[in-house]
């Protein structure tokens, strides 16, 4: 694998693969828990590149994201995602660093949509809220959003830890 470039290396934390069990809710659904896979990696280039897939308790595909994730900036962040349901995010936001309670940095970024896309046959997401923090081998990760008209809410919370990739 290629060295990883001066410009994300605050985001080196995140690579690897992390595995875990997250939970979901909104105004509108009824409360659930799924499996997540969360892959960040690498390719020589100033980002890091993201997938994102989760699957019912029972092991039936729910969900699935790619994107980029880069540092244009100390303390900044972009995250470009695209979803196979006709949603595009552009989400911007900090990265912050510290002392974890385990061993190791804790890392936090926080991004907020700056841009989303949308298909014509998807359903409107009008704004999304993601968050990502790394403590030692944990990630936590939570994302809140405003879908069809309802006002920005919690839907997603996972804890993630580093694993091997699912095949």
């Amino acid at each position: 694998m290629p060295d990883l470039p001066t410009g994300v290396t605050a985001l080196a934390p995140l690579l690897g693969t992390w595995i875990g069990r997250g939970t979901g809710e909104y105004p509108t659904i009824e409360p659930f828990g799924y499996l997540e896979e969360v892959t960040f990696s690498h390719t020589g280039k100033p980002f890091l590149v993201y997938t994102q897939r989760t699957r019912s308790e029972d092991g039936q595909p729910m969900h699935a994201e790619c994107g980029y994730l880069r540092s244009p900036a100390a303390g900044r962040a972009e995250l470009v995602i695209a979803q196979p349901t006709g949603v595009t995010e552009i989400d911007e936001g900090t990265i912050s660093t510290g002392t974890g309670t385990d061993t190791g940095t804790a890392l936090r970024i926080e991004l907020r949509s700056t841009s989303i896309g949308l298909s014509s046959t998807t359903k409107v997401v009008a704004a999304v809220h993601r968050s990502f923090h790394i403590n030692g081998d944990g990630l936590t990760y939570r994302l809140d959003m405003s879908p069809v008209g309802q006002p920005m809410s919690h839907h997603l919370a996972a804890t993630l830890h580093r694993g091997p990739a699912a095949g």
